[in-house]
């Protein structure tokens, strides 16, 4: 039974792992020691809340991580939901409903008002999901990015 929580300390180098293969997925070279760092900052920081799906004995199957951040027009506080993935042997049993699911929860109960994500267009499985769950497409606005320092 997979059950939903959130991480803890002791949860880093498996969540790191799992990072390290989400960045993959969105082709950024495999970096071990880069996904440790940055998931044990977010951790150990709270800059972020991760809620992963334990199988128990099987270990963590994904995660998704959320950002706090804020929606100035409707003056509330929001979650950013940045990252969802799920180890690709588990796709399919709904590990990936589970933790959005879970995430929507905390959301409510951390007095969020929405939750916002973004996906690669050409991913349409997680599409599915998503709109299978209530999520709905921006058709209104576009959403832009710019570098603006090295790594």
């Amino acid at each position: 039974m997979t059950a939903i929580r959130q991480a803890v300390p002791a949860d880093i180098p498996a969540v790191a792992a799992l990072f390290d293969l989400y960045r993959q997925f969105y082709e950024q070279a495999p970096d071990l020691p880069l996904a440790h760092g940055f998931i044990a900052q977010r951790v150990v920081q709270r800059e972020s809340v991760i809620l992963v799906a334990d199988d128990g004995a099987a270990g963590l199957l994904g995660f998704c991580q959320l950002y706090p951040t804020f929606c100035s027009v409707q003056a509330r506080p929001i979650y950013t939901l940045y990252d969802l993935f799920v180890l690709p042997a588990a796709r399919k049993a709904g590990v990936g409903r589970l933790l959005l699911l879970a995430a929507e929860a905390r959301a409510v109960a951390d007095g969020k008002s929405r939750m916002d994500l973004t996906t690669a267009r050409s991913n349409r499985a997680a599409q599915s999901l998503y709109e299978s769950l209530g999520w709905a497409r921006d058709e209104v606005f576009l959403a832009y990015s710019r570098q603006v320092a090295s790594a």
